[in-house]
């Protein structure tokens, strides 16, 4: 009895390393099938990271779990490309320059495996503030540290002849930025491209009709380019939603998953705290500036965050966005990450919807070991 007291930390801490192995390995709701001419995308937001101004429940915790998350993923989902959706730093728009090299050497580290793959990250509204905030030179500063971002937070790329286009979001939301102008300058110039090559696909002349919507200011064109035949659209915020409440979809996932979400009462209200701070979960694209961009760009499928849940949404021109969970303990017990498989060939695009370990329960797993340990060298 006594051998078997004195072994007891001895199986604690083996029962530990096996634990921290399966839980870090994440559980996907759809199988991730492996097929080679298809391009696997890992969608990820809202780390929220902290930088130097992490704690130590922070750095030796959240953080070694977070990494062992992406290397996990990466070692059993092999995704192609890494998309981060916004919100890198909890709190990027009130750092200094040198607190922010912190926040993204954090980043970098935490990518582990993924930082020799390609990858891409776009601003969210913590990274370079709201438009009281917004600064043209913070973000193009910020811009210049992460991939494929020109100097307003925007960025257009191929890889496995996908095309994605990435917006800052934000920015559109402030009438007298002059990023948001050079943010529908992108719009434009990717709007134009894609009725050009639609135009010499089909052989066809597309005359444009200009009219003004004065109560944005943005330019609309009658296209004759097909929904769903433009790039995939990377955004923070995601698109207005309330056009289409009487649309009839088929959208009987997302209606389910928020049935059963608002009977656990985890329907997220106005404004809520997460991370360091009052957070504005509700924010999305005015109903304007939403249709404008579907207008013009035509997306294949549209991939936001912002909301810190999952959701799968049919817009009214039958546009699909996907709003990716956040994947941080710090705004959420459970987070998550979705995986977009797209097809060679086709347009289909197949979603699978992931989630991690739950902070809660591991730290439950924790304490449980601690007191075993605790015990063991008491009667030892």
């Amino acid at each position: 009895m006594i051998i078997g007291l004195r072994l007891l930390p001895f199986i604690a801490i083996i029962f530990l390393v096996i634990l921290e192995d399966k839980i870090s390995t994440p559980v996907c709701n759809n199988h991730v099938e492996e097929v080679d001419d298809d391009l696997k995308v890992m969608m990820v937001a809202d780390l929220l990271l902290l930088g130097s101004d992490a704690t130590y429940i922070n750095r030796f915790f959240r953080d070694h779990y977070m990494s062992k998350f992406f290397r996990k993923s990466f070692e059993s989902l092999k995704p192609d490309l890494l998309v981060v959706l916004g919100d890198v730093s909890a709190k990027g728009s009130k750092l200094t320059k040198s607190k922010w090299v912190s926040v993204l050497h954090q980043f970098y580290q935490m990518l582990g495996p993924f930082v020799d793959l390609p990858f891409h990250a776009i601003l969210g509204d913590r990274d370079i503030g709201e438009c009281s905030d917004l600064d043209a030179n913070n973000v193009n500063w910020i811009s210049r540290k992460l991939p494929g971002l020109d100097r307003s937070g925007c960025g257009a790329f191929e890889i496995g002849n996908v095309s994605f286009v990435s917006l800052n979001s934000v920015a559109l939301l402030c009438d007298n930025s002059s990023l948001r102008f050079d943010v529908e300058k992108v719009i434009e110039r990717e709007s134009l491209e894609l009725r050009e090559e639609t135009e010499a696909a089909t052989k066809m002349t597309n005359h444009s009709n200009l009219s003004r919507d004065v109560n944005y200011n943005f330019f609309w064109r009658e296209s004759t380019v097909l929904s769903g035949s433009g790039p995939v659209l990377l955004l923070h915020l995601p698109l207005d939603q309330t056009r289409n409440k009487q649309y009839s979809g088929n959208d009987a996932f997302e209606r389910s998953s928020n049935t059963f979400i608002e009977r656990l009462n985890l329907v997220p209200k106005n404004r809520d705290f997460i991370g360091t701070g009052l957070y504005n979960l509700l924010h999305t694209l005015p109903l304007n500036a939403s249709e404008y961009i579907l207008q013009a760009l035509r997306p294949r499928i549209i991939f936001s965050a912002h909301r810190c849940t999952f959701s799968d949404h049919i817009h009214f021109d039958t546009t699909r966005e996907i709003i990716v969970p956040a994947m941080s303990w710090n705004a959420r017990d459970d987070p998550g990450f979705v995986i977009a498989t797209f097809q060679k060939t086709g347009k289909a695009v197949s979603i699978s919807y992931c989630s991690l370990a739950r902070e809660s329960h591991i730290l439950i797993v924790y304490v449980s070991i601690i007191v075993l340990f605790c015990l063991a060298c008491l009667k030892g």
